[in-house]
Protein backbone atom coordinates (compact mmCIF):
# COMPACT_ATOMS: atom_id res chain seq x y z
CA UNK A 1 0.00 0.00 0.00
CA UNK A 2 2.97 2.28 0.82
CA UNK A 3 4.77 2.14 -2.10
CA UNK A 4 1.52 2.68 -4.15
CA UNK A 5 1.34 6.01 -2.21
CA UNK A 6 4.42 6.98 -2.43
CA UNK A 7 4.41 5.96 -6.74
CA UNK A 8 0.98 8.36 -6.90
CA UNK A 9 2.48 11.17 -5.32
CA UNK A 10 6.02 10.91 -7.16
CA UNK A 11 3.78 10.61 -10.47
CA UNK A 12 1.70 13.30 -9.65
CA UNK A 13 4.40 15.38 -8.84
CA UNK A 14 6.10 14.59 -12.48
CA UNK A 15 2.71 15.56 -14.12
CA UNK A 16 2.80 18.71 -12.12
CA UNK A 17 6.29 19.57 -13.11
CA UNK A 18 5.72 18.85 -16.84
CA UNK A 19 2.46 20.77 -16.73
CA UNK A 20 4.49 24.26 -15.37
CA UNK A 21 6.89 23.23 -18.05
CA UNK A 22 4.53 23.03 -20.55
CA UNK A 23 2.94 26.84 -19.13
CA UNK A 24 5.94 27.81 -19.90
CA UNK A 25 5.92 26.98 -23.35
CA UNK A 26 8.66 23.58 -23.37
CA UNK A 27 8.51 19.93 -23.40
CA UNK A 28 9.76 17.79 -20.87
CA UNK A 29 12.93 16.42 -22.95
CA UNK A 30 15.89 16.42 -20.07
CA UNK A 31 15.91 13.24 -17.82
CA UNK A 32 14.12 14.53 -14.42
CA UNK A 33 15.84 12.64 -12.19
CA UNK A 34 16.49 14.88 -9.35
CA UNK A 35 15.35 15.77 -6.16
CA UNK A 36 16.07 18.82 -3.56
CA UNK A 37 19.12 16.89 -2.41
CA UNK A 38 20.64 16.76 -5.79
CA UNK A 39 19.56 20.18 -6.84
CA UNK A 40 21.18 21.82 -3.96
CA UNK A 41 24.03 19.19 -4.62
CA UNK A 42 24.66 20.58 -7.85
CA UNK A 43 24.89 24.03 -6.48
CA UNK A 44 26.84 23.04 -3.02
CA UNK A 45 29.70 21.57 -5.42
CA UNK A 46 30.04 24.32 -8.15
CA UNK A 47 30.69 26.63 -5.54
CA UNK A 48 32.84 23.79 -3.91
CA UNK A 49 34.29 26.27 -1.12
CA UNK A 50 37.22 23.78 -0.58
CA UNK A 51 38.11 25.21 -4.72
CA UNK A 52 37.48 28.89 -4.19
CA UNK A 53 39.72 28.83 -1.12
CA UNK A 54 42.46 26.96 -2.28
CA UNK A 55 42.67 28.15 -5.68
CA UNK A 56 42.54 31.86 -4.43
CA UNK A 57 44.04 31.82 -1.14
CA UNK A 58 47.74 32.91 -2.29
CA UNK A 59 45.10 35.88 -3.70
CA UNK A 60 43.70 36.61 -1.00
CA UNK A 61 46.91 36.11 1.43
CA UNK A 62 48.40 39.27 -0.93
CA UNK A 63 45.37 41.75 -1.14
CA UNK A 64 44.66 42.91 2.07
CA UNK A 65 45.66 39.50 3.88
CA UNK A 66 43.76 37.75 7.10
CA UNK A 67 41.40 40.70 7.42
CA UNK A 68 40.02 40.71 4.49
CA UNK A 69 39.88 37.61 4.32
CA UNK A 70 37.89 37.08 7.24
CA UNK A 71 35.58 39.84 7.20
CA UNK A 72 35.21 40.11 3.88
CA UNK A 73 33.72 36.78 3.49
CA UNK A 74 31.26 37.16 6.79
CA UNK A 75 30.35 40.69 4.45
CA UNK A 76 30.09 38.80 0.78
CA UNK A 77 28.01 36.17 2.53
CA UNK A 78 25.43 38.41 3.89
CA UNK A 79 24.87 39.64 0.31
CA UNK A 80 25.27 36.76 -1.27
CA UNK A 81 22.80 35.78 0.67
CA UNK A 82 20.62 38.41 -0.35
CA UNK A 83 21.21 38.09 -3.91
CA UNK A 84 20.32 34.32 -3.55
CA UNK A 85 16.87 35.32 -1.89
CA UNK A 86 15.88 37.48 -4.74
CA UNK A 87 17.03 34.59 -7.34
CA UNK A 88 14.82 32.44 -5.60
CA UNK A 89 11.78 34.12 -5.76
CA UNK A 90 11.98 34.84 -9.17
CA UNK A 91 13.40 30.72 -9.60
CA UNK A 92 9.97 29.65 -8.19
CA UNK A 93 8.23 31.65 -10.85
CA UNK A 94 9.50 30.73 -13.63
CA UNK A 95 11.77 26.90 -12.85
CA UNK A 96 13.18 26.33 -16.40
CA UNK A 97 16.76 25.55 -17.41
CA UNK A 98 17.18 28.69 -18.83
CA UNK A 99 17.34 30.32 -15.64
CA UNK A 100 18.01 34.14 -15.53
CA UNK A 101 17.59 34.61 -19.72
CA UNK A 102 14.13 33.24 -19.31
CA UNK A 103 13.28 35.35 -15.84
CA UNK A 104 14.38 38.51 -18.13
CA UNK A 105 12.03 38.34 -20.98
CA UNK A 106 9.16 37.19 -18.24
CA UNK A 107 9.88 39.89 -15.99
CA UNK A 108 10.50 43.08 -18.55
CA UNK A 109 7.74 44.41 -21.13
CA UNK A 110 6.37 42.86 -23.74
CA UNK A 111 8.46 45.16 -26.10
CA UNK A 112 11.68 44.33 -24.40
CA UNK A 113 11.54 41.01 -23.43
CA UNK A 114 13.74 39.75 -26.19
CA UNK A 115 16.28 42.38 -25.50
CA UNK A 116 16.51 42.20 -21.67
CA UNK A 117 16.75 38.49 -22.45
CA UNK A 118 19.03 38.14 -25.02
CA UNK A 119 21.96 40.53 -23.15
CA UNK A 120 21.13 38.49 -19.74
CA UNK A 121 21.45 35.24 -21.64
CA UNK A 122 25.06 36.53 -22.89
CA UNK A 123 26.57 37.59 -19.64
CA UNK A 124 25.36 34.61 -18.14
CA UNK A 125 26.98 32.30 -20.94
CA UNK A 126 29.94 34.42 -20.12
CA UNK A 127 30.29 33.64 -16.52
CA UNK A 128 29.14 29.90 -17.29
CA UNK A 129 32.36 29.76 -19.32
CA UNK A 130 34.90 31.46 -17.58
CA UNK A 131 33.80 29.94 -13.69
CA UNK A 132 34.77 26.43 -15.68
CA UNK A 133 37.89 27.62 -16.76
CA UNK A 134 39.00 28.87 -13.68
CA UNK A 135 37.75 25.72 -11.68
CA UNK A 136 39.90 23.34 -14.28
CA UNK A 137 42.83 25.68 -14.45
CA UNK A 138 42.78 25.25 -10.22
CA UNK A 139 42.40 21.39 -11.16
CA UNK A 140 45.26 21.48 -13.78
CA UNK A 141 47.64 23.69 -11.41
CA UNK A 142 47.06 21.76 -8.36
CA UNK A 143 47.79 17.86 -10.01
CA UNK A 144 50.58 19.72 -11.67
CA UNK A 145 52.06 20.84 -7.94
CA UNK A 146 50.76 17.54 -6.46
CA UNK A 147 53.04 16.03 -8.84
CA UNK A 148 56.30 17.76 -7.47
CA UNK A 149 55.51 16.09 -4.43
CA UNK A 150 58.84 13.86 -3.32
CA UNK A 151 60.01 13.90 -7.36
CA UNK A 152 62.19 15.65 -9.66
CA UNK A 153 58.93 16.70 -11.69
CA UNK A 154 58.76 20.38 -12.71
CA UNK A 155 55.55 21.73 -13.98
CA UNK A 156 56.08 23.85 -17.38
CA UNK A 157 53.25 25.23 -19.36
CA UNK A 158 53.62 22.59 -21.86
CA UNK A 159 52.39 19.53 -18.83
CA UNK A 160 49.73 21.91 -17.54
CA UNK A 161 48.16 22.34 -21.04
CA UNK A 162 47.94 18.46 -21.46
CA UNK A 163 46.87 17.83 -17.67
CA UNK A 164 44.04 20.50 -18.28
CA UNK A 165 43.20 19.34 -21.61
CA UNK A 166 42.66 15.76 -19.81
CA UNK A 167 40.92 17.41 -16.68
CA UNK A 168 38.18 18.75 -19.19
CA UNK A 169 37.64 15.58 -21.43
CA UNK A 170 37.15 13.64 -18.59
CA UNK A 171 34.44 15.67 -17.70
CA UNK A 172 32.69 16.04 -20.59
CA UNK A 173 32.93 12.22 -20.84
CA UNK A 174 31.26 11.83 -17.68
CA UNK A 175 28.74 14.04 -18.55
CA UNK A 176 28.17 12.40 -21.54
CA UNK A 177 27.79 9.14 -20.88
CA UNK A 178 27.17 8.99 -17.24
CA UNK A 179 23.95 11.16 -17.80
CA UNK A 180 21.85 7.94 -15.89
CA UNK A 181 24.87 8.60 -12.93
CA UNK A 182 24.95 11.96 -12.37
CA UNK A 183 22.56 11.86 -9.61
CA UNK A 184 24.72 9.26 -7.58
CA UNK A 185 27.85 11.04 -8.66
CA UNK A 186 25.95 13.91 -6.94
CA UNK A 187 25.67 12.52 -3.62
CA UNK A 188 28.41 11.53 -3.85
CA UNK A 189 30.50 14.65 -4.59
CA UNK A 190 28.11 16.28 -1.31
CA UNK A 191 29.88 14.01 0.59
CA UNK A 192 33.71 15.07 -0.69
CA UNK A 193 32.85 18.30 -0.29
CA UNK A 194 31.39 18.45 3.03
CA UNK A 195 33.44 15.60 4.55
CA UNK A 196 36.54 16.85 3.19
CA UNK A 197 36.30 20.45 4.01
CA UNK A 198 36.15 18.86 7.88
CA UNK A 199 38.52 16.38 7.67
CA UNK A 200 40.84 19.57 6.43
CA UNK A 201 39.91 21.69 9.15
CA UNK A 202 40.60 19.18 12.06
CA UNK A 203 43.87 18.11 10.54
CA UNK A 204 45.23 21.45 9.67
CA UNK A 205 44.59 22.43 13.63
CA UNK A 206 45.20 19.10 14.96
CA UNK A 207 48.65 19.00 13.54
CA UNK A 208 49.88 22.26 13.47
CA UNK A 209 52.95 22.59 15.55
CA UNK A 210 52.28 26.23 16.30
CA UNK A 211 49.16 28.40 15.80
CA UNK A 212 48.85 31.63 14.73
CA UNK A 213 46.99 34.36 17.34
CA UNK A 214 43.97 35.56 17.03
CA UNK A 215 45.30 39.01 16.72
CA UNK A 216 46.95 37.71 13.02
CA UNK A 217 44.17 35.91 12.12
CA UNK A 218 41.17 38.78 12.73
CA UNK A 219 43.11 41.80 12.37
CA UNK A 220 46.28 41.35 10.26
CA UNK A 221 46.20 43.79 7.23
CA UNK A 222 48.49 42.61 4.31
CA UNK A 223 49.09 44.83 0.76
CA UNK A 224 51.32 42.53 -1.57
CA UNK A 225 49.63 44.46 -4.62
CA UNK A 226 52.95 46.07 -5.61
CA UNK A 227 54.89 44.25 -8.28
CA UNK A 228 57.76 47.22 -7.27
CA UNK A 229 56.86 46.86 -3.90
CA UNK A 230 55.22 50.07 -3.73
CA UNK A 231 51.21 48.48 -3.23
CA UNK A 232 47.99 50.09 -3.64
CA UNK A 233 47.34 50.47 -0.14
CA UNK A 234 49.91 53.31 -0.56
CA UNK A 235 49.82 54.58 -4.12
CA UNK A 236 45.77 54.87 -3.47
CA UNK A 237 44.55 53.35 -0.49
CA UNK A 238 43.90 50.83 1.40
CA UNK A 239 40.57 50.50 1.21
CA UNK A 240 41.12 50.40 -2.70
CA UNK A 241 42.87 46.91 -1.17
CA UNK A 242 40.08 45.62 0.10
CA UNK A 243 37.70 46.59 -2.53
CA UNK A 244 39.81 44.24 -4.68
CA UNK A 245 40.50 41.83 -2.09
CA UNK A 246 36.85 40.30 -1.87
CA UNK A 247 37.17 39.15 -5.09
CA UNK A 248 38.00 35.70 -3.26
CA UNK A 249 34.67 35.47 -1.33
CA UNK A 250 32.31 36.43 -3.81
CA UNK A 251 34.27 34.13 -6.68
CA UNK A 252 34.23 31.54 -3.85
CA UNK A 253 30.54 32.20 -3.71
CA UNK A 254 29.15 32.14 -6.95
CA UNK A 255 27.67 29.37 -9.31
CA UNK A 256 24.39 29.26 -7.12
CA UNK A 257 22.21 29.39 -10.34
CA UNK A 258 22.97 25.68 -11.48
CA UNK A 259 20.35 24.90 -8.93
CA UNK A 260 17.67 26.91 -11.74
CA UNK A 261 19.69 25.58 -14.43
CA UNK A 262 18.44 21.87 -13.24
CA UNK A 263 15.12 23.00 -12.53
CA UNK A 264 13.80 21.21 -16.00
CA UNK A 265 15.62 18.17 -14.29
CA UNK A 266 14.19 18.56 -10.78
CA UNK A 267 11.14 16.94 -9.16
CA UNK A 268 8.90 19.33 -7.50
CA UNK A 269 11.13 22.34 -9.39
CA UNK A 270 9.23 25.76 -8.27
CA UNK A 271 9.96 24.79 -4.34
CA UNK A 272 13.27 22.72 -4.50
CA UNK A 273 14.91 25.40 -7.16
CA UNK A 274 14.55 27.75 -4.92
CA UNK A 275 15.44 25.96 -1.79
CA UNK A 276 18.70 24.29 -3.40
CA UNK A 277 19.79 28.18 -4.33
CA UNK A 278 19.43 29.30 -0.54
CA UNK A 279 20.60 25.98 1.16
CA UNK A 280 23.88 26.06 -1.23
CA UNK A 281 24.83 29.50 -0.20
CA UNK A 282 23.87 28.89 4.11
CA UNK A 283 26.22 25.90 3.87
CA UNK A 284 28.92 26.72 1.70
CA UNK A 285 29.54 30.62 3.63
CA UNK A 286 29.46 28.87 6.80
CA UNK A 287 31.89 25.98 5.95
CA UNK A 288 34.22 28.42 3.90
CA UNK A 289 34.42 30.30 6.46
CA UNK A 290 35.94 27.71 9.08
CA UNK A 291 37.91 26.17 6.62
CA UNK A 292 39.46 29.84 5.94
CA UNK A 293 40.13 30.22 9.72
CA UNK A 294 41.39 27.21 10.06
CA UNK A 295 44.15 27.85 7.28
CA UNK A 296 45.12 30.95 8.70
CA UNK A 297 45.17 29.71 12.38
CA UNK A 298 47.34 27.21 10.49
CA UNK A 299 50.01 29.32 8.72
CA UNK A 300 53.77 28.33 10.40
CA UNK A 301 55.39 31.44 8.61
CA UNK A 302 53.53 33.93 6.32
CA UNK A 303 56.33 34.82 4.18
CA UNK A 304 57.23 31.38 3.56
CA UNK A 305 54.00 30.34 2.96
CA UNK A 306 53.11 33.39 0.61
CA UNK A 307 56.28 32.53 -1.44
CA UNK A 308 55.93 28.83 -1.36
CA UNK A 309 58.46 27.03 -3.92
CA UNK A 310 55.15 25.12 -4.60
CA UNK A 311 53.53 28.34 -5.61
CA UNK A 312 50.28 27.40 -3.77
CA UNK A 313 50.19 28.30 0.05
CA UNK A 314 47.58 25.96 0.74
CA UNK A 315 50.32 23.50 -0.55
CA UNK A 316 52.67 24.64 2.12
CA UNK A 317 50.40 24.74 4.62
CA UNK A 318 49.45 20.86 4.16
CA UNK A 319 53.38 20.68 4.12
CA UNK A 320 54.31 22.63 7.36
CA UNK A 321 51.62 21.03 9.30
CA UNK A 322 50.72 17.17 8.28
CA UNK A 323 54.53 16.53 5.89
CA UNK A 324 54.77 15.41 2.39
CA UNK A 325 52.74 11.82 2.92
CA UNK A 326 49.49 13.48 5.00
CA UNK A 327 49.74 16.77 2.23
CA UNK A 328 49.58 14.50 -0.63
CA UNK A 329 46.62 13.06 0.96
CA UNK A 330 44.88 16.32 1.88
CA UNK A 331 45.88 17.54 -1.71
CA UNK A 332 44.22 14.80 -3.35
CA UNK A 333 41.18 15.95 -1.21
CA UNK A 334 41.35 19.36 -2.56
CA UNK A 335 41.74 17.99 -6.49
CA UNK A 336 39.06 15.60 -6.17
CA UNK A 337 36.95 18.68 -4.64
CA UNK A 338 37.67 20.57 -7.96
CA UNK A 339 37.40 17.21 -10.31
CA UNK A 340 34.03 17.44 -9.11
CA UNK A 341 33.48 21.04 -9.01
CA UNK A 342 34.26 21.17 -12.42
CA UNK A 343 31.98 18.07 -13.65
CA UNK A 344 28.85 19.88 -12.28
CA UNK A 345 30.03 23.34 -13.47
CA UNK A 346 29.95 21.88 -17.08
CA UNK A 347 26.84 19.85 -16.64
CA UNK A 348 25.08 23.55 -15.89
CA UNK A 349 27.03 25.28 -18.20
CA UNK A 350 25.85 22.69 -20.98
CA UNK A 351 22.24 22.51 -19.74
CA UNK A 352 22.38 26.89 -20.09
CA UNK A 353 23.80 26.07 -23.13
CA UNK A 354 21.35 24.15 -24.34
CA UNK A 355 18.30 26.57 -23.50
CA UNK A 356 19.90 29.80 -25.00
CA UNK A 357 20.21 27.64 -27.88
CA UNK A 358 16.83 26.27 -28.21
CA UNK A 359 15.62 29.74 -28.12
CA UNK A 360 18.06 30.54 -30.88
CA UNK A 361 20.33 32.58 -28.63
CA UNK A 362 23.84 31.47 -30.10
CA UNK A 363 25.48 30.89 -33.04
CA UNK A 364 24.76 27.30 -34.32
CA UNK A 365 21.41 26.89 -32.07
CA UNK A 366 19.93 24.01 -34.41
CA UNK A 367 23.07 22.10 -34.07
CA UNK A 368 23.51 22.61 -30.79
CA UNK A 369 19.78 22.63 -28.69
CA UNK A 370 19.85 18.85 -30.19
CA UNK A 371 18.65 16.64 -27.14
CA UNK A 372 20.38 12.77 -27.37
CA UNK A 373 17.48 10.67 -27.75
CA UNK A 374 19.00 7.70 -25.89
CA UNK A 375 20.82 9.55 -23.04
CA UNK A 376 17.58 12.66 -23.09
CA UNK A 377 20.85 14.67 -22.20
CA UNK A 378 22.31 17.86 -24.57
CA UNK A 379 25.64 15.98 -25.81
CA UNK A 380 26.39 18.70 -28.13
CA UNK A 381 26.04 21.41 -25.31
CA UNK A 382 28.25 19.73 -23.20
CA UNK A 383 30.81 19.53 -25.45
CA UNK A 384 30.79 23.20 -26.65
CA UNK A 385 31.19 24.27 -23.06
CA UNK A 386 34.34 21.69 -22.66
CA UNK A 387 35.76 23.73 -25.43
CA UNK A 388 35.11 27.04 -24.64
CA UNK A 389 36.09 26.57 -21.46
CA UNK A 390 39.32 24.66 -22.51
CA UNK A 391 40.01 28.05 -24.89
CA UNK A 392 39.41 30.51 -22.39
CA UNK A 393 41.54 28.69 -19.96
CA UNK A 394 44.71 29.00 -22.49
CA UNK A 395 45.33 32.41 -21.52
CA UNK A 396 45.76 31.88 -17.65
CA UNK A 397 48.31 28.80 -17.79
CA UNK A 398 50.92 30.20 -16.53
CA UNK A 399 49.87 33.68 -14.85
CA UNK A 400 48.56 34.36 -11.91
CA UNK A 401 47.18 37.45 -13.56
CA UNK A 402 45.57 35.73 -15.99
CA UNK A 403 43.87 33.44 -13.49
CA UNK A 404 42.89 36.61 -11.15
CA UNK A 405 41.16 37.89 -14.35
CA UNK A 406 39.28 34.38 -15.07
CA UNK A 407 37.67 34.57 -11.83
CA UNK A 408 36.39 38.41 -12.23
CA UNK A 409 35.05 37.47 -15.44
CA UNK A 410 33.52 34.91 -14.00
CA UNK A 411 32.09 36.55 -11.07
CA UNK A 412 31.09 39.45 -12.95
CA UNK A 413 29.55 37.61 -15.69
CA UNK A 414 27.00 35.29 -13.28
CA UNK A 415 26.69 38.34 -11.55
CA UNK A 416 25.52 40.41 -13.89
CA UNK A 417 22.90 38.13 -15.19
CA UNK A 418 21.65 37.37 -11.61
CA UNK A 419 21.13 41.40 -11.10
CA UNK A 420 19.19 41.90 -14.53
CA UNK A 421 16.25 39.93 -13.95
CA UNK A 422 15.94 41.13 -10.15
CA UNK A 423 15.75 44.59 -11.29
CA UNK A 424 13.10 44.06 -13.65
CA UNK A 425 11.11 41.94 -11.04
CA UNK A 426 11.03 45.30 -9.03
CA UNK A 427 10.73 47.87 -12.00
CA UNK A 428 7.58 45.96 -13.47
CA UNK A 429 6.24 44.61 -10.27
CA UNK A 430 2.97 44.06 -11.97
CA UNK A 431 4.16 41.69 -14.46
CA UNK A 432 5.51 39.08 -11.33
CA UNK A 433 3.19 36.30 -10.70
CA UNK A 434 4.39 34.57 -7.44
CA UNK A 435 5.53 30.90 -6.80
CA UNK A 436 5.19 28.73 -3.95
CA UNK A 437 8.28 30.58 -2.42
CA UNK A 438 8.32 33.93 -2.53
CA UNK A 439 9.52 36.91 0.51
CA UNK A 440 6.84 38.83 0.98
CA UNK A 441 7.30 41.93 2.37
CA UNK A 442 10.87 41.13 2.46
CA UNK A 443 11.05 41.35 -1.67
CA UNK A 444 11.51 44.82 -2.67
CA UNK A 445 14.05 45.85 0.25
CA UNK A 446 15.96 42.76 -0.32
CA UNK A 447 16.17 43.04 -4.22
CA UNK A 448 17.04 46.75 -4.53
CA UNK A 449 20.16 45.86 -1.71
CA UNK A 450 21.08 42.85 -4.18
CA UNK A 451 21.38 44.53 -7.21
CA UNK A 452 22.90 48.14 -5.46
CA UNK A 453 24.93 45.19 -4.38
CA UNK A 454 25.89 43.38 -7.87
CA UNK A 455 26.24 47.06 -9.13
CA UNK A 456 29.22 47.83 -7.05
CA UNK A 457 31.05 45.00 -7.39
CA UNK A 458 30.80 44.99 -11.02
CA UNK A 459 32.68 47.78 -10.99
CA UNK A 460 35.75 46.66 -8.12
CA UNK A 461 36.15 43.50 -10.22
CA UNK A 462 37.51 45.33 -13.07
CA UNK A 463 39.85 47.50 -11.30
CA UNK A 464 43.54 46.75 -11.52
CA UNK A 465 44.66 44.76 -8.86
CA UNK A 466 48.39 45.20 -9.22
CA UNK A 467 50.42 47.76 -9.17
CA UNK A 468 52.41 49.38 -11.64
CA UNK A 469 49.76 49.01 -14.13
CA UNK A 470 51.01 47.67 -17.42
CA UNK A 471 50.50 44.88 -20.42
CA UNK A 472 51.38 42.15 -17.61
CA UNK A 473 49.56 43.54 -14.66
CA UNK A 474 46.41 45.04 -16.47
CA UNK A 475 42.87 43.21 -14.98
CA UNK A 476 41.78 42.38 -18.70
CA UNK A 477 38.77 41.42 -16.95
CA UNK A 478 37.56 44.73 -18.31
CA UNK A 479 38.63 43.51 -21.72
CA UNK A 480 36.80 39.90 -21.75
CA UNK A 481 33.68 42.27 -20.01
CA UNK A 482 33.73 44.91 -22.44
CA UNK A 483 33.92 42.12 -25.63
CA UNK A 484 30.18 40.65 -24.18
CA UNK A 485 28.91 44.03 -24.24
CA UNK A 486 30.26 45.36 -27.73
CA UNK A 487 28.84 41.86 -28.91
CA UNK A 488 25.47 41.47 -27.65
CA UNK A 489 24.87 45.02 -27.97
CA UNK A 490 25.91 45.35 -31.75
CA UNK A 491 24.62 41.99 -32.78
CA UNK A 492 21.46 43.00 -31.05
CA UNK A 493 21.43 46.39 -33.36
CA UNK A 494 22.74 45.32 -36.46
CA UNK A 495 21.26 41.98 -37.03
CA UNK A 496 19.35 39.77 -33.62
CA UNK A 497 16.40 42.43 -33.15
CA UNK A 498 15.75 41.13 -36.02
CA UNK A 499 15.10 37.29 -35.63
CA UNK A 500 15.73 36.88 -31.44
CA UNK A 501 12.27 37.17 -30.11
CA UNK A 502 12.93 35.78 -26.63
CA UNK A 503 12.29 32.86 -25.11
CA UNK A 504 10.89 30.44 -28.03
CA UNK A 505 6.74 28.93 -27.24
CA UNK A 506 8.26 25.56 -28.30
CA UNK A 507 4.68 23.99 -27.46
CA UNK A 508 2.72 26.73 -29.19
CA UNK A 509 4.79 26.49 -32.29
CA UNK A 510 4.16 22.85 -33.04
CA UNK A 511 1.07 23.25 -32.28
CA UNK A 512 0.96 25.56 -35.25
CA UNK A 513 2.82 23.39 -37.96
CA UNK A 514 5.90 26.02 -37.09
CA UNK A 515 9.13 24.47 -37.09
CA UNK A 516 10.33 25.19 -33.13
CA UNK A 517 13.87 23.93 -33.74
CA UNK A 518 14.04 27.53 -36.28
CA UNK A 519 13.66 30.43 -33.71
CA UNK A 520 13.77 32.32 -36.47
CA UNK A 521 10.53 30.80 -38.35
CA UNK A 522 8.29 31.67 -35.28
CA UNK A 523 8.78 35.18 -34.78
CA UNK A 524 5.13 36.01 -36.17
CA UNK A 525 3.70 33.60 -34.12
CA UNK A 526 5.71 35.25 -30.52
CA UNK A 527 5.06 38.85 -32.02
CA UNK A 528 1.04 37.87 -32.17
CA UNK A 529 1.13 36.89 -28.80
CA UNK A 530 3.50 39.64 -27.42
CA UNK A 531 0.72 41.82 -29.24
CA UNK A 532 -2.22 40.17 -26.76
CA UNK A 533 -0.26 40.77 -23.64
CA UNK A 534 0.14 44.21 -24.46
CA UNK A 535 -3.41 44.74 -24.96
CA UNK A 536 -4.38 42.92 -22.06
CA UNK A 537 -1.71 45.03 -19.79
CA UNK A 538 -3.51 48.06 -21.18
Amino acid sequence: MSSRVIMTNTNRNADRDEAELARMGYKQELRRDFGLLQNFGVSFSIISIITGVSSTFAYGLNTGGPVVMVWGWAVIAFFTMLVGLSMAEVCSAHPTSGGPYYWAAMLCKPQHAAFASWVTGWFNFLGQVAVTTSINFACATFISTLATFNTSFVPSARTTIGVYAAVVITEGLINTFGVHLLRHLNNASIWWQAVGTFAIIITVLAAAPTHQTAQFVFATFVDGTGVDGVGWSVRASPAYVVVIGILMAQYSLSGFDASAHMSEETHNAATAGPKGIIMSIGVSAILGWCLMIALLFSIQDLASTVSSPTGEPIAQIFLDTVHEKGAIVLMVIVIGAMFWCGTFSITSNSRMMYAFARDGGIPGHKFFQQVDAKRRSPVRAIWLACTLSFILGLPSLGSSVAFSAATSISTIGLYVSYGIPIALRVLYASRFVRGPFHLGAFSFPVAITAVAWICFITVAFVLPQENPVDSQTLNYAVVAVGIVVVYSLGSWFLSARKWFTGPVKQIAAEETNVDARDPATVVVLDRSEKGSDEKESV
